[in-house]
């Protein structure tokens, strides 16, 4: 579990121009692959985002300029390595939906989360294929889509319990050698009801998704 030092908070008064530099996908996804896999220089984020080392390099410079990436140590002197500064960035969703700039920040980081989700699952499916992992997180691993009926109230309740139980969970596991990183990604997203007849690119869905198919794990 994240704690309040690993954490920042981002404040879309005080952070204004940071979240404005921080609405970019690659830049989003260059802190990502950080927190996730540890320092790199721009040259081996390169080669894993399919980008070029001009291009990676000068959007590190752009989030370390807003405190988001600082430099690691250097193994040698010829590459600067960078390491993310926090472990997470948190905000309150009710203060981001105050401006443009901290909508579209919002916006777009959970797109990314979206397709982050996909990268790890086929990165999941392949480290179970080829026996990196044990047979044992097979049935521990999986994947829910849940369509529950909550007042306002009892989504911010659950997301507190869902919290709770991971910093717990987390705690717990610190010292057990059989500990591995997991992807968690939660959402809870409420919709309006659907009203028949109402415009069809609000209301329609794409034939392969099967909405409430319910717990995989």
């Amino acid at each position: 579990m994240v704690s309040d030092e690993q954490r920042r908070v981002l404040d879309p008064e005080r952070d204004a121009a940071a979240l404005k530099a921080l609405t970019h996908p690659l830049r989003i996804r260059l802190l990502g692959l950080l927190r996730q896999d540890g320092p790199a220089t721009a040259s081996e984020l390169a080669v894993r985002t399919g980008e070029s080392s001009a291009s990676t390099s000068y959007h590190l410079r752009v989030l370390a300029k807003y405190a988001f990436v600082a430099e690691a140590r250097h193994r040698d002197g010829r590459e600067r390595r960078w390491r993310a500064a926090h472990a997470a960035s948190a905000w309150s969703g009710g203060a981001m939906a105050a401006t443009a700039e901290s909508r579209a920040y919002v916006g777009l980081s959970r797109r990314v989360q979206i397709e982050h989700l996909e990268t790890s699952l086929a990165r999941h499916e392949a480290d179970m294929a080829a026996g990196r992992l044990g047979e044992e997180w097979a049935g521990a691993a999986g994947i829910s889509d849940l369509l529950p009926r909550l007042t306002p109230e009892s989504l911010g309740e659950l997301w507190d319990a869902l919290h709770l139980k991971l910093e717990e969970l987390t705690a717990r596991d610190a010292a057990d050698p059989r500990a591995a990183q997991v992807v968690l990604v939660t959402a809870g997203l409420p919709l309006a009801p659907h009203t028949p007849g109402a415009d069809p690119e609000a209301g329609a869905r794409p034939d392969n998704v099967l909405p409430g198919a319910g717990s995989s794990s």
